[in-house]
């Protein structure tokens, strides 16, 4: 194997607002779809969206996904055209349900980034260079 992510999963309790959230919201179009699972058309690294209880069962019920989700496990950055861009697609998403987090604002690094949070509250960040 050589290292080389080839799958991102975000897990959820909340399939149905998940689904909604990363299609009516994002944009994503569904790939395919199963009871509990969700694989979206993403180009590059594949992205799915699947329960915790489908995990627990294809893992011989590890406990790790009976859990309660506690904190903020990864981030999904999504590239802006322009510091413009992030600040029209920020206040879109919220209008279309994202959670603010944080709006736009110029990095000391020289990037404009802005943070919102998903229906499962994952943190998410919008940037342009």
């Amino acid at each position: 194997m050589r290292a080389k992510i080839a799958l991102i999963t975000v897990l959820t309790n909340k399939i149905s607002k998940m689904k909604n959230f990363y299609t009516e919201v994002l944009g994503f179009t569904i790939k395919s779809e199963t009871d509990g699972y969700i694989e979206l058309v993403n180009e590059g690294v594949r992205f799915a969206i699947c329960t915790r209880h489908i995990m627990a069962d294809i893992t011989d019920n590890h406990e790790s996904f009976a859990e309660e989700h506690k904190g903020q496990a990864f981030e999904l950055a999504f590239p802006c055209a322009s510091a413009e861009d992030v600040k029209s697609t920020y206040h879109e998403l919220v209008s279309k349900g994202a959670i603010p987090i944080k709006e736009p604002a110029t990095m000391p690094w020289g990037q404009t980034t802005a943070f919102f949070a998903d229906p499962e509250g994952n943190i998410h960040e919008i940037f342009a260079d």
